[in-house]
């Protein structure tokens, strides 16, 4: 088969005013970045309430493998297979960022015959979002440290500073830094370290960002900014990015990029693609606004939330649907055959390596062994309420007894239905029988009613322990004596009736990535805990989060080149 690029270099598009004429929105509100991308005005919500709003479908998945399951291409897929069942969909994604594009995992649009174009424009720099995020919290960062530099009126204790710079590439080297070296003139030295840009907070931010228009959403947008807390003062107090006169700047500075991305789908879907906090540092989904806009336009909208449902979904429901008060229809739940066995614990797959050769053999048995980790994943989503389809992401070494194996197990765990996909390899038409099951639960009759795992005004650590036990598994939480502190004190502070936004591994339903399956029974560990007042959640952290990748030994970047055309080789 052809590489995803090759594939994307022969479709055939279509300029995006007419993608947006087909997708329902009006000419005026879009601005053309080039011929096949453009951004929406948000005036559009202000004058379009009147809209019904589509369907809503969330796409989720099992735990992931190191090389993914084919969510974000199962969401693509699934979007234009609608459009091809006669119900007028969309599909909104989160933006890729550039450091996984050249590490190893790749970007976040799909592949195959499933897949954003123009492959390169979506995920190099779509835009400019993620500089503008980048740029607006390298500037918050700058005017804390010039705050305590010039005579520390707010009291900053240096050793409580929390922001810390970012910058969008996987490395390592970044992670812990000294600064302000070589004298006075250069500022103070004090120990820092880098992130990559889509862990910052301003990029949760411009996620939760909800507003019925233009003028709505950027005063949403500053007050979140407003309330980042960026350190602490020596009596323990937050001090604000308002606080130090950051948040004006910084509104200004990603003012456009609270606009979403229109671009497309391979089959000429309108695709809308926008923020991308991480799902295992943030909550891993894409925007509200965006969202918004989709649903006054089609009659089906397909979201991603990112990694398994123990942490994109529980997310989605918890963060997301509780800001934007939407509610979805339907959800699906991705697996893989491989995926599945992975999680009889047989088997190790490592990204980069070719799979187990015993993996890729016929074996209901093992399918059969790994599904209790499918099972808890329908469960994580049926317990608030929604219906589940599970989708097979088809490889060509599955069986049918290995695909029966999946059937039974769905069945079992209460899932609506479950349909295999094959639109990797053959686009919509491959997700025929996924978009008319997914449709006829989708229309049923009844009520959409919000039905949240926690209350708000629930203590945070009880919060922490729902969470723990009835997504996870766990038979309770522990905290450290500084998890422990900072929870009171973020209670103290007046944060006790936020969301949780847990920051944890995703290759696991634990807390540890070696565990495989549904393990039970053991106790979650709760390390420390970070507050992301502006995004309005508290982010505890389970075990170590690396908040800056590193590149492996043969990163993606080494195959990327320009060929003697001028052509982009090597992307995928």
């Amino acid at each position: 088969m052809k590489t995803s690029l090759q594939i994307a270099a022969e479709a055939r598009l279509e300029p995006i005013g007419v993608i947006a004429e087909r997708f329902g929105l009006p000419a005026e509100y879009l601005e053309p970045y080039g011929r096949y991308r453009g951004k929406i005005d948000l005036a559009f919500l202000d004058d379009h309430t009147d809209r019904p709003r589509g369907r809503y479908i969330l796409v989720s998945a099992i735990t992931p493998t190191p090389l993914g399951e084919g969510k974000t291409t199962t969401s693509i897929g699934l979007a234009m297979a609608l459009n091809r069942i006669g119900k007028r969909a969309a599909v909104t994604l989160r933006q890729s960022s550039l450091g996984p594009v050249f590490g190893i995992k790749g970007g976040g649009a799909g592949g195959g015959y499933s897949q954003i174009v123009p492959l390169a424009e979506s995920i190099l720099h779509l835009n400019g979002d993620i500089h503008a995020v980048s740029q607006a919290h390298n500037q918050l960062a700058a005017l804390v440290d010039n705050s305590w530099y010039h005579g520390n009126p707010l009291d900053i204790d240096p050793d409580r500073i929390e922001i810390r710079r970012v910058v969008d590439v996987n490395d390592r080297f970044l992670r812990q830094v000294t600064i302000g070296l070589g004298g006075k003139q250069n500022g103070f030295p004090r120990q820092t370290g880098f992130d990559i840009s889509v862990a910052s907070e301003l990029m949760a931010i411009l996620a939760m960002v909800n507003g019925a228009g233009a003028k709505a959403a950027l005063r949403d947008l500053r007050a979140r900014i407003g309330r980042m807390v960026v350190a602490f003062r020596r009596d323990g107090t937050p001090v604000t990015a308002e606080d130090v006169q950051g948040a004006g700047a910084a509104t200004v500075l990603m003012r456009e990029a609270l606009k979403p991305n229109l671009m497309q789908t391979i089959e000429n879907t309108p695709a809308l693609i926008h923020a991308g906090p991480f799902a295992n540092i943030a909550q891993g989904n894409s925007s509200i606004v965006a969202d918004l806009v989709a649903l006054r336009c089609a009659e089906y909208v397909v979201t991603e939330a990112g990694f398994g449902a123990d942490i994109g979904a529980e997310k989605f429901f918890h963060l997301k649907c509780r800001a934007s008060g939407l509610w979805p229809d339907a959800a699906v739940v991705v697996a893989t055959i491989r995926a599945l066995k992975a999680h009889s614990g047989k088997y190790e797959i490592v990204a980069g390596k070719p799979l187990p050769e015993a993996l890729l053999q016929e074996n209901p048995d093992d399918v059969l062994a790994g599904g209790a980790n499918l099972r808890r994943q329908i469960a994580n989503i049926t317990q608030f309420g929604v219906p589940v389809i599970v989708a097979l992401n088809a490889y060509p070494e599955d069986t049918p007894a290995e695909i029966e194996a999946v059937a039974q197990i769905a069945a079992a765990a209460g899932a609506a239905g479950m349909a295999v996909s094959n639109v990797y390899a053959e686009g919509g038409a491959g997700g025929i029988e996924l978009a008319r099951l997914v449709a006829q639960v989708a229309e049923r009759p009844g009520p959409r009613e919000p039905k949240f795992l926690y209350p708000l005004d629930m203590p945070l650590a009880e919060k922490i322990g729902v969470i723990a036990r009835r997504i996870y598994g766990a038979a309770g939480i522990e905290l450290s004596e500084t998890a422990a502190a900072q929870l009171d004190a973020f209670a103290a502070a007046g944060f006790g009736n936020l969301p949780i936004c847990m920051a944890k591994t995703h290759l696991s339903l634990s807390h540890d990535s070696k565990l495989r399956g549904a393990p039970e029974g053991f106790i979650f560990p709760i390390r420390e805990v970070r507050i992301s007042a502006g995004a309005g959640f508290i982010l505890p952290i389970a075990g170590t989060t690396v908040t800056m990748p590193g590149l492996g030994a043969h990163p993606a970047a080494h195959q990327i080149d320009i060929d003697e055309d001028g052509n982009i080789v090597g992307l995928f």
